[in-house]
């Protein structure tokens, strides 16, 4: 994605090699405040379309002489390191790092805190003591969200699936925990009965979708409910369940309020997503790079710490969230979402619902 620029240099990176989307790169690459952010995969639109287009427009204006460059590893974590190398060899002053394996990454933040570089962690938790700062909504608060959806919308004895996220995505693991803490005691009870449950490897639609199919067939499409952890398994679930003559009929949940998941609650398929302002991440993320860029203090952005996978006290800054159901919710995150329009929901199926036509 072109993200337009006048004196911020842009650039985006595929796979070991990066490939610039803004039109020139110039010396200023390696100018004085230069800040890299790493995106992990392009499986979601919402890492280049929202988070790094967010980033770079609020670093245009809280930072505008600093040079932002974006690279997206593809889901490699190999290639997130060596892009973290080559920033840091470039002289970044900053590393905003979506890490592909909380683990895995730590390995970034340490190098960088050897250069003297401080790491973000952004959205997803790095379990490095040189975590320097995290901005994320509470994925706990979020699993809950999502699980008690599902709940209100079956019954006692109902069957569910679990898609779950990326066994190495941080994030996954502490979505998994707050949907069990509100599963957890119905399905001790057998109040729920868990179906199938599985991990999603690197977000994969695909492997969600397999996953779906074996639990339909397994299960002889007993299945009440689906538990997803995010909009691309949600929409994978979906599809199968539509093979079936099940979907409409059974309550899915997600996570990002992407614009297919939006139509998706329009026609009734998908019941639920979880939306956080995203503008509102990279905003804050922003106004910390500016703040270290200048040598200035960031405690007056903390709210908090919270410990990591190696028992570090992070600084962390919490954004809220919201549970999209129905038309009221496709309204409020179009209302909310600088990045949504009701006309990219108005599109294709979704353009003859009377959310749309009215």
């Amino acid at each position: 994605m072109l993200i337009p620029t006048r004196r911020s240099v842009i650039k985006l990176g595929a796979g070991a090699a990066a490939l610039a989307t803004a039109a020139t790169i110039s010396s200023a690459a390696f100018a004085e405040d230069f800040v890299a952010m790493l995106l992990p995969e392009n499986v979601n639109p919402r890492w280049e379309s929202q988070d790094a287009f967010f980033f770079v427009e609020a670093m245009k204006m809280v930072a505008p002489d600093a040079t932002v460059e974006v690279f997206n590893a593809n889901n490699d974590t190999a290639t997130q390191q060596r892009q973290a190398e080559q920033a840091l060899t470039r002289g970044a002053k900053v590393l905003v790092v979506i890490p592909i394996d909380g683990e895995s990454s730590a390995i970034i933040a340490d190098s960088a805190a050897e250069a003297g570089v401080p790491t973000i962690a952004y959205d997803r938790m790095i379990h490095s003591e040189n975590t320097g700062f995290w901005v994320q909504a509470s994925m706990e608060k979020t699993g809950e969200s999502q699980a008690q959806h599902i709940v209100d919308n079956t019954k006692s004895g109902d069957t569910l699936v679990m898609l779950k996220g990326s066994p190495t995505d941080p994030n996954a693991g502490v979505i998994f925990q707050g949907q069990m803490n509100v599963l957890q005691p119905l399905f001790d009870s057998g109040e729920r009965i868990l179906g199938y449950e599985n991990w999603t490897q690197g977000w994969d639609p695909a492997i969600a979708r397999r996953s779906m199919d074996q639990a339909l067939t397994q299960l002889d499409n007993n299945v009440q409910g689906v538990v997803s952890s995010n909009d691309g398994n949600a929409a994978a679930a979906i599809a199968s369940l539509a093979e079936q003559g099940m979907a409409g009929k059974v309550p899915v949940s997600g996570l990002d309020a992407t614009v297919q998941a939006l139509q998706l609650i329009l026609l009734g398929e998908q019941t639920q997503s979880v939306w956080r302002p995203f503008d509102k991440m990279a905003g804050v993320t922003a106004n910390v790079v500016a703040r270290i860029l200048a040598g200035e203090s960031v405690d007056s952005f903390i709210t908090g710490t919270v410990k990591n996978g190696v028992d570090a006290d992070v600084p962390f800054v919490p954004v809220e969230h919201y549970s999209a159901v129905g038309e009221d919710g496709v309204a409020y995150v179009i209302e909310n979402d600088p990045s949504i329009s009701k006309e990219d929901v108005c599109q294709g199926a979704a353009s003859e619902t009377s959310f749309c036509s009215s």
